[in-house]
């Protein structure tokens, strides 16, 4: 078990630049030493259902060496493939004692457990010198994302990637090209949706107290799935992809899809932090779980010579956003990966957005897809600039910064300030009121309940380090 004294101490060593083991940690003299063509030694932890499939994602790109498995339930069916599949690497139920006992085979992390989760296993990471990629939402609380982005600035030397992958396709440099070429610009206005039934519990909202504790499965390490948030008994509607529902858990459709609806949005029209965030309808309010349906509109100041920019967002399979006059079919991006839910399915309306500005229109959709001008007509007297290919897929990128031959696209420096827009979503969902942020200060000026959960609140006793940078 990893005591405060030695993580302290192996943190403090990392921050001071110094090598773990016989393993230095900075990435530009990986690039001087073994170029492109490393393989990076990486250790998994989450390694069922989504984790399985980024597995397999790291290990096509030919740079990955898969040293270690880390998941809190190794028995259960859902695990058993990547066990099978890596049967040289080692295996851990609990991540501190991975760290532990083999923190010098390990270079780099990837972290897919439900978002409580993220926060503790990644400042844990960072502190032992090791790069990380960390599924999205990047963490579940404002302030876990403010350490986090500390924590990087401590750690010059770990590099770290936040999975949402359309921000290393198509998406990603069209959205730039455009932005340079003046093609987009004076946007006023976003509509972001989700509205398929992929996430959607169907669970009674008249809910008035958390379900009833059941006997934990034999193979599983409730505890440690637990990790930093408050005890709550087992429940099966807490495991798998259930907790993505629950508030203590997980960031509801927003945090699970916004990633990757407004990445682009959020970064090139360099949005930042709201001042004001309004849940103008939630369908199915309850103090548990998330709404059926919510429409959040979060409204962006002035920046660098660009216009104030309302973001709004909807979610649920009844809740769709207005449809401009000529939008044509909504396609779906056929490299969504599938979810313990099952395949996304097509639907009239995709997942995707509609972004306006002073001239012109856009359509666009979720993860890699890419935005056409509305109508069609319109786009037809417009020279649009080459866009160029992606250099690499967002898990060669992140092996690749490893090594010092690439620079991360999503960054925590990059990611962060979007997943506290998140974040800051979430508790005007859970609150069911009207919030007034101040970005200068990082204050919630008109609501004391509301200010106190930024930091949530306080981590169950023993996991009090993870919050020490």
């Amino acid at each position: 078990m990893v005591t405060r004294r030695n993580f302290l101490k192996t943190a403090a060593m990392a921050s001071a630049g110094l090598a773990v083991g016989n393993l230095s940690m900075n990435a530009a003299s990986y690039g001087r030493v073994a170029g492109a063509n490393r393989k990076v030694n990486l250790a998994c932890i989450g390694i069922g259902n989504r984790g399985e499939q980024i597995i397999g994602d790291f290990e096509q790109t030919g740079l990955a060496n898969i040293v270690a498995l880390c998941d809190v339930d190794m028995g259960a069916p859902h695990t058993q493939k990547s066990i099978g599949k890596y049967p040289k690497a080692k295996q851990f139920k609990d991540f501190r004692q991975m760290f532990d006992k083999m923190g010098n085979e390990i270079e780099a992390v990837m972290i897919a457990v439900p978002d409580h989760s993220h926060f503790p296993i990644t400042m844990m990471a960072m502190a032992y010198g090791k790069h990380v990629y960390v599924e999205k939402p990047m963490a579940r609380t404002f302030y876990e994302a403010e350490l986090m982005m500390q924590a990087a600035k401590k750690y010059p030397n770990v590099v770290t990637q936040v999975g949402n992958q359309g921000h290393s396709e198509a998406n990603y440099f069209q959205f730039k090209a455009w932005m340079d070429a003046g093609i987009i610009k004076d946007v006023t206005a976003v509509s972001a949706h989700m509205n398929n039934p992929r996430r959607w519990h169907g669970w009674d909202t008249n809910i008035y107290k958390l379900p009833a504790g059941e006997p934990i499965p034999s193979t599983l390490d409730w505890n440690t799935w637990l990790s930093a948030a408050a005890y709550h008994d087992y429940n099966k509607l807490y495991h798998y992809g259930d907790w993505r529902c629950w508030y203590d858990f997980g960031m509801g459709a927003l945090g699970d899809w916004g990633a990757h609806i407004l990445d682009t949005v959020h970064e090139f029209l360099d949005l930042g932090l709201p001042y004001e965030i309004n849940p103008v309808k939630l369908t199915g309010h309850n103090d548990y779980f998330y709404p059926t349906s919510s429409t959040i509109l979060f409204r962006f100041p002035q920046r660098a010579g660009m216009p104030p920019v309302d973001v709004t967002w909807y979610d649920g399979v009844d809740n769709q956003p207005p449809i401009p006059d000529g939008y044509g079919v909504s396609e779906l991006d056929p490299n969504i990966p599938a979810s313990g839910a099952g395949e996304i399915k097509a639907a009239a309306l995709n997942p995707g957005k509609i972004i306006y500005s002073k001239d012109l229109t856009f359509k666009g959709g979720s993860h890699g897809s890419t935005l056409s001008i509305i109508p069609e007509s319109k786009a037809k007297s417009i020279i649009l600039p080459e866009v160029p290919e992606s250099p690499s897929n967002h898990f060669a990128n992140f092996l690749l910064a490893c090594s010092g031959v690439e620079k991360t696209r999503s960054p925590f420096e990059i990611h962060g300030p979007l997943s506290q827009v998140f974040s800051l979503g979430v508790m005007a969902q859970r609150l069911n009121t009207r919030l007034f942020f101040d970005s200068r200060t990082k204050q919630i000026t008109n609501n004391q309940f509301a200010n106190a959960m930024l930091t949530g609140i306080p981590p169950r006793k023993g996991w009090e380090d993870f919050y020490k940078i």
